[in-house]
């Protein structure tokens, strides 16, 4: 056989061989990260909304990267999934993933996906006008991991009360407002699109939304395991490019009156009112990124929760950031 075709023949064995190994896809052959499906983690909110446009937009595959969405009830929940290795990047709260770094959890923040959004919601029957109403009253978040139990805390000690005036109760966010409705619940705090939701209900009422109890607080942030980061450098960097560009779409359609469009590409079983969802949209602010105006509002988070006993200290930079 001519020696140039045995060669070329060879040659292409030995690409075939690469492409078709277990351990590295074509991507590794190209020096980049391995092909394999990148489980990420999320929970039944709109906070997590750049995540729902990246991946109804073809976001992750048109960067080769083969996702599994895993939804949560509560950041706790989402951080023991990653803790154990069963989530690999996560749409998540920031609550939970300082209590889980302070534990010694290996996971790092990425960047910021939106601050505010969530509110303490009354059924309107209740006779809660105050935060002293809220007193011998049963009050439901998320679960003792979640922000809505921090800004519960912030709110009662704004008020000179604290957990003890009150029966705090974890529950499925979900059945919260069907609580509030039939009346076997007084009071929650949750998240969006909850309270929008809520609010199309005559039985439910806002009492205070988060933006008043503590301005400007950090919420939702990507999340990623330090194994994750070490071994998937490069697809990490490219998560946080899609994080950007789904989070600058859904800012440019809020800011054009096009809502609705976000809207469209959230999954369903969010959206159980499209006009409550786009409110919800509306209410708070999409970010990305890791910027010092935002570190400090996250520091500043971190030290209120020390005040309230839910960290024992402060998580520095380095501990709590990864940044490309």
């Amino acid at each position: 056989m001519n020696k140039k075709i045995t060669f070329v023949l060879v040659l292409a064995l030995a690409v075939f061989l690469v492409m078709g190994s277990a351990s590295a896809g074509f991507f590794d052959f190209l020096g980049g990260d391995s092909g394999n499906t990148v489980k990420i983690g999320y929970l039944p909110s709109d906070h997590d909304a750049a995540l729902f446009v990246a991946d109804a937009q073809g976001l992750y595959k048109n960067k080769g990267i083969n996702t599994e969405l895993v939804q949560f009830n509560n950041g706790g929940d989402l951080m023991t999934a990653m803790a154990s290795g069963n989530v690999d990047v996560g749409y998540v709260g920031i609550a939970p993933v300082l209590s889980s770094i302070s534990s010694g959890v290996p996971v790092k923040v990425i960047s910021a996906a939106q601050i505010e959004g969530s509110g303490i919601i009354v059924n309107k029957d209740a006779n809660i006008a105050s935060a002293k109403d809220l007193s011998g009253k049963t009050v439901a978040t998320p679960g003792e991991a979640s922000i809505q139990h921090v800004l519960l805390s912030a709110y009662l000690r704004a008020n000179a009360m604290s957990l003890d005036d009150i029966n705090e109760s974890a529950m499925k966010v979900p059945s919260i407002n069907d609580a509030l409705k039939t009346g076997n619940l007084p009071a929650a705090v949750t998240f969006q699109p909850y309270v929008s939701l809520g609010e199309t209900d005559d039985n439910i009422v806002e009492l205070v939304d988060s933006s008043e109890i503590m301005p400007n607080h950090p919420c939702c942030v990507v999340v990623a395991s330090d194994d994750f980061i070490k071994n998937n450098e490069n697809t990490t960097k490219d998560i946080i490019t899609i994080h950007k560009e789904a989070t600058a779409f859904i800012n440019k359609n809020i800011k054009d009156g096009k809502t609705n469009e976000v809207v469209k590409l959230l999954p369903k079983d969010i959206v159980a009112n499209e006009d409550a969802e786009a409110k919800s949209l509306e209410s708070f602010p999409f970010i990305s990124g890791l910027d010092d105006a935002y570190k400090a509002d996250v520091d500043a988070f971190q030290q209120a929760e020390v005040g309230l006993g839910i960290l024992n200290q402060t998580i520095s930079h380095e501990d709590l950031y990864w940044e490309a």
